[in-house]
C-alpha cells in the first residue's frame, strides 16, 4: 500500500497523519505533499521524518489512495492527474461533492454508495458530517422533512493559520495592543460573524447551501429541507449546532435517546456538550433531546464535533478503510 497525503502540514494534515499511525493503517510508503512554501520540510511518521514535497507530474506514479485536504483549486488541479496516474482519491474540499458521478460518503450513513469502480470520492463539509452524523439514524426511523440548523465554527474550520492567528488576535486584544490580520476578514477575538465563505445572490453564504444540498445527496432524498445559519466563533477547535428537526412521524424525546444511543459514532447524553468535551475525540457528541413545543413532530438537539476528525481527517481515512475492505473482499 503506497499512500499519499496532499496538504500534509495542514490542520487536517497533521491529524491524518496522527490517526494514520494510531489506527495502524497498512501502508508500505507514505508520500506527503504540500504547497511549495512548505518544500523541504519534514513531517513524522512511526517515527520517522518524511520530507514534503510539492506536487509535480509524476507524484502519483504508483500511488494506491491518494487524500487531498489542500482545498477546491489544488484538487481541481491534481486529482485528474492522481486518477490518471491509477490512484483511488478521497477528497476533503469542495471540487466534486455535487459531482453526480462522485459518492458523497460519511461511512456510518451510505457506504453502501460507493462502488468498486468509483475513483473519486467526496468527503461532506464538516458542519454536514458532523449534522448527520445524528440527523440520518434518526431519519432512517422517523423521516425528516426539514432541519433547522445554526451552526458555532470553531477557526479550525479555516485552517491552522486561523487557529493560530485567533490565539494571537486574543492576546494582543487583552494586552491592548493593534494586530494586523491575514487569514479571518473580521475581528475574531471576543466576536463572531456569519461564516466567512462566498456570499450567494439569495443571501446565503456557501457554508449554509453546502448543508442543504450535501444532505440530500448522502441521504437520498431531495424532499429534506435545511435552512442553515452558520456563524463563526471564537473557538479554536470543535465545531456546535443546534438543530431543529421535523419529522413525518410522530417521535418522543425517548425514543430519538434509544436511536441515537445505538447509533455508531455518536456520544450520547442528557447534559449539555461543549467544544472542550469534543475536542480530540472521534465521536460526535449528542446531548439536550427536547420536544419543541411550537411545532408538531419536531426535536431539538444540540450536537458537537471536532471539525478537523470527523469533519475531514477521520472521515477520511474511513473512507480508506472501506477501499481496504474492498480490496480484500475482491481477492477472495
Amino acid at each position: 500500500m503506497k499512500l499519499a497525503i496532499v496538504g500534509a502540514t495542514g490542520a487536517v494534515g497533521g491529524e491524518l497523519l496522527r490517526l494514520l499511525e494510531k489506527r495502524q493503517f497498512p501502508i508500505d510508503e507514505l508520500h506527503c505533499f504540500a504547497s511549495p512554501r512548505s518544500s523541504g520540510k519534514e513531517v513524522k511518521f512511526r517515527w520517522q521524518p518524511i520530507k514534503v514535497k510539492p506536487l509535480s507530474p509524476g507524484s502519483f506514479d504508483a500511488i494506491d489512495i491518494a487524500i487531498f485536504s489542500a482545498g477546491r483549486s489544488v484538487s481541481l488541479e491534481w486529482v485528474p492527474a492522481a486518477v490518471e496516474a491509477g490512484a483511488r482519491v478521497i477528497d476533503n474540499s469542495s471540487a466534486f461533492r455535487m459531482d453526480p458521478a462522485v459518492p458523497l460518503i460519511i461511512p456510518e450513513i451510505n457506504a453502501h454508495a460507493l462502488k468498486d469502480h468509483h475513483r473519486i470520492v467526496a468527503c461532506p463539509n464538516c458542519s454536514t458530517a458532523i449534522m448527520l452524523m445524528a440527523a440520518a439514524p434518526l431519519h432512517r426511523r422517523f423521516q425528516i422533512v426539514r432541519i433547522v440548523a445554526a451552526t458555532y465554527q470553531a477557526a479550525s474550520g479555516a485552517g491552522f493559520k486561523a487557529m493560530q492567528e485567533l490565539e494571537e488576535e486574543t492576546r494582543a486584544y487583552l494586552d491592548k495592543r493593534p494586530f494586523h490580520r491575514t487569514v479571518i476578514p473580521y475581528p475574531y477575538a471576543f466576536n463572531l460573524f456569519p461564516h466567512n465563505s462566498p456570499l450567494a445572490a439569495n443571501g446565503y453564504v456557501e457554508e449554509e447551501l453546502k448543508m442543504l444540498e450535501e444532505t440530500r445527496k448522502i441521504l437520498e432524498d431531495d424532499q429534506i429541507w435545511v435552512n442553515a445559519r452558520c456563524v463563526r466563533v471564537p473557538v479554536l477547535r470543535a465545531h456546535s449546532e443546534a438543530l431543529n428537526i421535523t419529522f413525518a412521524k410522530s417521535v418522543t424525546v425517548e425514543e430519538a435517546f434509544h436511536v441515537l444511543k445505538s447509533a455508531p459514532g455518536i456520544d450520547i447524553s442528557h447534559h449539555f456538550p461543549m467544544p472542550s468535551d469534543a475536542t480530540g475525540q472521534e465521536n460526535i457528541f449528542c446531548g439536550q433531546i427536547r420536544k419543541d413545543p411550537s411545532f408538531p413532530n419536531t426535536l431539538d438537539l444540540w450536537v458537537v464535533g471536532d471539525q478537523l476528525l470527523k469533519g475531514a481527517a477521520l472521515n477520511a481515512i474511513q473512507i480508506a478503510q472501506l477501499f481496504q475492505d474492498t480490496q480484500q473482499c475482491a481477492s477472495y
